[in-house]
């Protein structure tokens, strides 16, 4: 089979799909075999082969009739199986094209399914794999990207969400090599973004653990990792489908002094980001006590850095009124809390109405509302 899908690409011959199929997993297998040279060779060349078949060229758009029929295929004689098993031992070129080859095959419809998605649905194990392969130097970058592929699936993005390789990723953030460190919080961003619902109730049965995780990375000794993964859960909290974890999350005082402490990082970028999470906790209008009191205590260092945060002149206008409205919002705790020191208890009532009052002065309420969706 192998000497007649070569004689057939050399003499121009068109190829069945069953062949292309066939001759792929024939040199794949033979990979394990003392001839492994030479099957390297042949399975590169029929990879090339493939991609353009799925891919088509300049000249050649696609026949998806074709490219219909090898997806069929493969999934039929299990050769996704071995395109991700096999991938260590391919070369630079023939896994760049495997990946190109990965994307066309798992959006392939045959009929109204994915049949290459439903395969791994039914294969998780190659996930798994594809996770686990951060941790070779060659393969990982090759990995993340049909990994990312898959994860537009939602059945297999929540998968990865559920197993237990996901927390692999809050190790691969640190990894020392740089490349390979984005590319995993690339996919780990495309984890908890792509599928609102899937991450929704994802977050809401493993809020403890996930952000127990999470503290480690913002306060991470690597650069990379503290900057990425911070600016990143600035802008997770405040996406509306995540507004009952966001209210979650900012009734902590753990996560308050994470923040706290981020706002005195050396990094501008950083102290940005940390200041648009910090800023939840405090527009809050339903604060706990402890929350409160940890505002108050804190007052002045607090007042410090926000005034010294770094900006250009004019460089945000929204940024600007933001960090003045939460400057007013610390001001107000500590004047109310110097006046409870001072002053007899006041009634409910009264303190109902004060809170009122002074609230609806220093916030716009529908403002505050569209902007951090509180109820």
């Amino acid at each position: 089979m192998a000497f007649f899908f070569k004689a057939a690409v050399s003499k121009g011959r068109q190829t069945s799909p069953v062949e292309i199929v066939r001759s792929i997993k024939e040199f794949l297998l033979a990979l394990d075999t003392k001839t492994v040279v030479k099957a390297l060779e042949d399975v590169e060349r029929n990879i090339s082969y493939l991609r353009q078949t799925l891919v088509g060229d300049r000249e050649t758009e696609p026949n998806q009739e074709i490219v219909m029929q090898i997806a069929t295929e493969i999934c039929k004689e299990d050769v996704l199986s071995l395109f991700v098993q096999k991938l260590p031992s391919l070369g630079w070129e023939a896994r760049k094209d495997l990946v190109q080859c990965w994307s066309v095959l798992l959006w392939q419809k045959v009929g109204s399914d994915h049949c290459c998605a439903q395969y791994l649905e039914n294969h998780v194990d190659l996930l798994d794999f594809l996770v686990v392969c951060y941790n070779n130097i060659e393969i990982a970058l090759n990995c993340g990207n049909m990994l990312r592929e898959c994860i537009k699936h939602e059945s297999l993005a929540k998968y990865i969400l559920e197993s237990a390789s996901f927390e692999l990723f809050f190790k691969y953030a640190e990894l020392p090599n740089f490349d390979i460190a984005s590319d995993a919080l690339c996919t780990f961003k495309d984890l908890l973004t792509k599928h609102e619902m899937v991450v929704s109730q994802f977050l809401s049965s493993h809020y403890e653990q996930f952000f127990e995780l999470y503290a480690k990375l913002v306060s991470s000794t690597n650069y990379l990792t503290r900057r990425q993964s911070v600016k990143f859960l600035s802008e997770f909290l405040l996406e509306p489908p995540n507004a009952h974890i966001m209210k979650r999350y900012i009734l902590e005082v753990r996560y308050l002094k994470l923040v706290m402490a981020l706002l005195k990082d050396s990094s501008k970028n950083i102290k940005i980001c940390a200041f648009h999470i910090f800023k939840v906790f405090v527009a809050n209008p339903n604060k706990s006590e402890d929350i409160i009191e940890v505002l108050v205590e804190n007052h002045e260092e607090l007042l410090k850095l926000i005034h010294n945060l770094p900006m250009t002149k004019g460089e945000d206008e929204q940024l600007e009124e933001e960090i003045d409205l939460i400057i007013k919002e610390i001001e107000r705790l500590s004047r109310r809390a110097n006046m409870r020191q001072a002053a007899p208890p006041i009634s409910r009532t009264q303190h109902r109405t004060i809170t009122r009052l002074t609230l609806k002065a220093v916030f716009n309420m529908h403002t505050c509302k569209r902007k951090f969706n509180f109820i």
